[in-house]
């Protein structure tokens, strides 16, 4: 018998938990190179958002670009680099001729955040999502399954990487972006997955320091 979608209380219990993941109140965008996004509009004047805005200004000297010589040998079929320390992606086509700088959200701890080198193995539209064995552990009350939409915690696209369980993928809540908030994968706002989704392709190399 096929399971029904998680009942309205477990998606309350649900919501909540994933938005407490993300703590306050999203930063926008706050770099140059691409156009904040709509959904990332700041909410009322509170002390929450104020915490908020102050890590955004302490995140702005963070954003800057990179040369990909630094980090890459070269730039076979793209390279995607995740930067957990200022919270940041970026991109290089293969030709070099496109660069593009996003935030992002990174792991709530170290002990969740995986370093090194590995590719984009898969790429999914409209992704559905499953939590891990561990997650189900710490949160027994997540549903075993979300199908895409608006509670998915994968947001609108997903690039997954070789290593299991790890990917770069959106969120329909912006409240994560700028902050230690995901469980280890790293996450963007969808407007931004969805450029980088179009500028990516199978095997481009993806480096997380």
């Amino acid at each position: 018998m096929t399971k029904a979608p998680f009942d309205r209380l477990s998606r309350r219990r649900f919501l909540a938990g994933t938005a407490a993941l993300g703590g306050a109140l999203a930063a926008p965008a706050v770099w140059a190179q691409t156009q904040p996004p709509a959904a990332a509009a700041m909410a009322n004047s509170t002390e929450l958002e104020q915490d908020v805005r102050q890590t955004a200004r302490r995140n702005v000297s963070s954003f800057r670009t990179l040369n990909w010589q630094d980090y890459f040998t070269d730039l076979r079929r793209g390279a995607i680099l995740a930067d957990t320390d200022s919270r940041a992606v970026h991109f290089w086509s293969e030709d070099a001729r496109t660069y593009r700088l996003y935030p992002s959200s990174v792991p709530m701890s170290d002990d969740l955040l995986r370093r090194g080198r590995t590719e984009v193995v898969q790429m999914v539209e409209g992704p559905s999502w499953r939590p891990t064995p561990a997650m189900r552990q710490r949160n027994p009350d997540w549903p075993e399954f979300v199908p895409p939409g608006p509670d998915n915690p994968l947001g609108t696209h997903a690039l997954y990487l070789s290593w299991q369980f790890y990917r770069i993928h959106g969120t329909h809540d912006t409240r994560k972006i700028g902050r230690r908030s995901s469980n280890g994968c790293i996450g963007l706002y969808n407007e931004h997955i969805a450029e980088l989704y179009s500028l990516t392709r199978i095997g481009t190399q993806v480096l997380l320091i």
